[in-house]
């Protein structure tokens, strides 16, 4: 049986601020792309984190991408699916597919589970930013990648991310855990019942 683990809006909260000091040191984010939706928490607290005096907030873009799919009757019963649907994009003809160009770019999901929705994001983003620099006449500046996890799953993964972000360490995650069931605040239909197993299980 899959161990269940259940994470509080709070804890979040301070995920991110954990990470932020590094985030700005390494990475130095003009833009957060958020994957939906469970990127979209954890990038808007990580923005107000990543705020610096004088300087405006960083934009948040979002896209979609499902990899995971029901099965049978139980709608709480998930599996990874085998390919990523892509829901929601950036717009390629619009001014912020343009301001992506040779900037620096932190892509923020809630977990690295097999790999494979942040393998595709990097894939197809680095693919159409390049596709905009080329049609811009700009293909000379580069766009840096980095990503943010709030859990990376301690197991083999099916996904792989470009050797130069492992290399250049532009892949943070606040905490590695084991293969657990991690269960989020804002999947939750009953927080208080979500608060009350996530207290129990810091008890056990």
């Amino acid at each position: 049986m899959v161990q269940k683990v259940w994470v509080t809006y709070n804890q979040v909260h301070k995920l991110c601020q954990d990470a932020a000091p590094r985030i700005l040191s390494d990475f130095k984010p003009n833009l957060i792309i958020a994957i939906g939706g469970g990127g979209y928490v954890p990038a808007r607290i990580l923005r107000s984190f990543l705020k610096q005096p004088g300087s405006p907030n960083i934009p948040i873009q979002a896209i979609g991408l499902s990899l995971y799919e029901s099965l049978g009757t139980d709608a709480q019963v998930e599996e990874p699916g085998t390919k990523v649907t892509r829901t929601q994009w950036l717009d390629l003809r619009s001014l912020e597919m343009a301001n992506l160009i040779g900037k620096n770019v932190l892509i923020v999901d809630e977990v690295d589970d097999t790999r494979t929705t942040l393998e595709y994001a990097v894939k197809e983003l680095e693919k159409d930013v390049g596709a905009a620099a080329k049609e811009a006449g700009r293909s000379g500046e580069v766009v840096q990648f980095s990503i943010f996890v709030l859990h990376n799953k301690d197991k083999a993964k099916k996904g792989q991310l470009p050797k130069s972000m492992m290399d250049e360490k532009r892949y943070l995650a606040a905490r590695t855990v084991g293969d657990v069931w991690i269960n989020y605040p804002w999947e939750a239909t009953d927080i208080d019942e979500h608060d009350k197993m996530a207290q129990e299980q810091t008890v056990e």
